[in-house]
């Protein structure tokens, strides 16, 4: 179980110290990873027992328990493929639990409110842009394919093709950028330029922490596990549908126009295989 998980089911039995020590913890997992008791505890302006009866409260035999959790969780998210290769179970009954508790998580934090303030920029912006990180951009595809068959000009932007793309971007486009740890340097410049340009941002990320996340309002937090080498795509695509399901709820009798539409030039061009051929 995560740090964050652990915080939130003992949340009713922190005291108000143990709340303040939590806050500081989930605002930088890298201070209770990295940094000793007195570290947190000159943060937090308590004392070291204080973080020791913390930690106890989290289920914890003392704070070296807890750092070494800490420590884990921060690693995993930043191992490299290789590193993961030779850290990772290999057993398919993690994989499975990982992912599913990844997938449970993001229907979680998409709530409904969430998700009609994310989807509102994506039915009524100008032109819409999606832009990924490598391990991201299968989010970021079914993102582009699903809104590109209910309203006009959604672009899936390549990496070679960012300076064209970002020329033309203006107020009243929105940018939806899909990035993970570790953060793609290409996404985070592009994020920041476009912001600059008034662009509105919508980031599909990991965490308060993300470097898209501190440039908008308008994100979500994805737990993204590690399949393999590999980051998982399943949270983010699972993302990236239901904000499609939502854009088209939002955009109405406009978006079954398009779709009515498009199936009649997928008719008339002959796109599909007949079942009788």
């Amino acid at each position: 179980m995560s740090i964050q998980d652990l915080i939130a089911s003992a949340g009713d039995r922190l005291t108000p110290t143990e709340r303040r020590i939590a806050e500081e913890v989930l605002k930088d997992p890298t201070l209770l990873a990295f940094g000793t008791v007195s570290d947190l505890a000159e943060r937090v302006r308590t004392s070291r027992p204080s973080i020791v009866r913390f930690a106890a409260k989290l289920g914890f035999g003392g704070y070296p328990a807890l750092q070494a959790s800490a420590r884990d969780g921060v690693a995993r998210r930043l191992a490299t493929p290789g590193e993961r290769i030779r850290r990772q179970p290999g057993a398919y009954e993690h994989i499975h639990a990982e992912v599913e508790r990844a997938l449970h998580r993001t229907l979680g934090s998409l709530d409904e409110d969430r998700l009609k303030r994310l989807a509102k920029p994506l039915a009524n912006a100008r032109s819409v842009l999606v832009l990924s990180g490598e391990t991201s951009r299968a989010g970021a595809v079914v993102l582009h394919s699903g809104l590109a068959m209910v309203r006009d000009h959604v672009r899936l932007v390549d990496e070679h093709d960012l300076a064209r793309e970002l020329s033309g971007a203006a107020k009243g486009d929105v940018a939806v950028v899909f990035d993970f740890a570790r953060y793609r340097r290409a996404a985070v410049t592009s994020a920041q330029t476009l912001s600059a340009c008034g662009v509105d941002l919508v980031a599909i990320t990991d965490g308060p922490l993300s470097p898209i996340a501190a440039m908008t309002e308008l994100w979500c937090e994805l737990e993204v596990p590690a399949v393999g080498p590999f980051d998982s795509s399943l949270p983010a695509v699972a993302a990236a549908e239901l904000l499609v399901l939502e854009v088209v709820a939002q955009l109405g009798a406009a978006a079954e126009r398009r779709i009515h539409r498009l199936e009649q030039l997928w008719s008339a061009t002959e796109t599909f295989v007949d079942d009788g051929e």
